[in-house]
């Protein structure tokens, strides 16, 4: 089953002390190219949140966000360090009344010293319980976005299979012409050979030469096989891997090359048209594959 490297999964759940929100968009990309946007108190979270982003989704330019919000009673994280304060304080009110100064901005001028506040650290225990909760609500958007790209991919499977059989169909129209086009062919060397036979002055080993060359130039029989096998091989590995974008995109490219010799070397105006129209179905091939996990 193939897969979609475009998605989008999200997933909220909150508990006595949090409010979690994920969201995870996707989309295609060589690698994988991952860009997170973290609370600062779990940005050092990025690696391994990286290293389940490859493990889950593989490749794709991934955006994943996460949102935090404190319920229930909230505890500031920031208190007021009273004794430093009081300290300050007290020092100031000493040089303001030595100097005769207003005292009016005094507790505010402590607040701004140094070691004026604490910052309250969570236990090690704390975070690591809040982490788990939070980490499995990310694997759940995970979930979600890949179950959207195994969604995506069938859909892109379905779309490649009908330019693949429309390209198949415009290769059975030419198998179906040439013998009407070697005929042709036939008949104009041939008519062109009597004119040269009646010239006294021709040289036949270079004539044999020339006939040789000009028959295997427009003989197209070996890029129809090739064409075939390939046709074959895209719609193997469409149905029959896992995660085959890659591959695919190799094949669709050699796909283009025999439809291409196909045009330049039939020289008919009728199997021209046929070989326009599985040029079309080819770039709409190239361009879904690239969305191809």
């Amino acid at each position: 089953m193939i897969k979609s490297m475009t998605g989008f999964g999200a997933a909220r759940a909150s508990n006595d002390a949090l409010a979690v929100t994920v969201e995870i968009r996707t989309l295609n990309s060589k690698s994988l190219d991952a860009s997170f946007r973290l609370p600062r108190q779990y940005s050092d979270k990025e690696l391994e949140l990286r290293t389940l982003l490859t493990q889950t989704l593989e490749r794709g330019k991934i955006n994943l966000s996460l949102e935090l919000q404190q319920v229930g009673e909230v505890k500031p994280k920031v208190s007021v360090n009273q004794p430093i304060v009081k300290a300050y304080y007290q020092q100031l009110k000493e040089v303001a009344e030595t100097l005769g100064a207003d005292q009016g901005d005094l507790l505010r001028l402590a607040l701004q010293l140094p070691e004026a506040y604490l910052t309250e650290t969570g236990s090690d225990e704390t975070t690591a319980g809040e982490w788990t909760f939070i980490r499995g609500v990310i694997e759940e958007a995970l979930r979600s976005c890949a179950e959207f790209r195994a969604k995506e991919g069938q859909e892109l499977a379905v779309n490649l299979a009908g330019y693949i059989t429309r390209i198949t169909k415009n290769l059975k129209e030419i198998e179906a012409h040439d013998p009407e086009r070697v005929l042709k062919i036939r008949e104009r060397i041939t008519g062109h050979l009597q004119e040269v036979l009646t010239n006294e002055h021709f040289d036949r080993n270079r004539l044999e030469q020339e006939m040789i060359y000009y028959i295997e130039k427009l003989d197209i029989s070996e890029e129809k096989v090739r064409l075939r096998l390939h046709l074959d091989h895209f719609m193997e590995v469409l149905h029959g891997e896992e995660a085959p974008g890659k591959k695919l995109n190799f094949i669709a490219q050699e796909i283009g090359r025999e439809i291409n010799t196909i045009g330049s070397k039939a020289n008919d105006a009728i199997i021209q048209r046929y070989v326009i129209d599985m040029k079309e179905e080819l770039e709409k091939i190239k361009e879904q594959s690239l969305n191809i996990l």
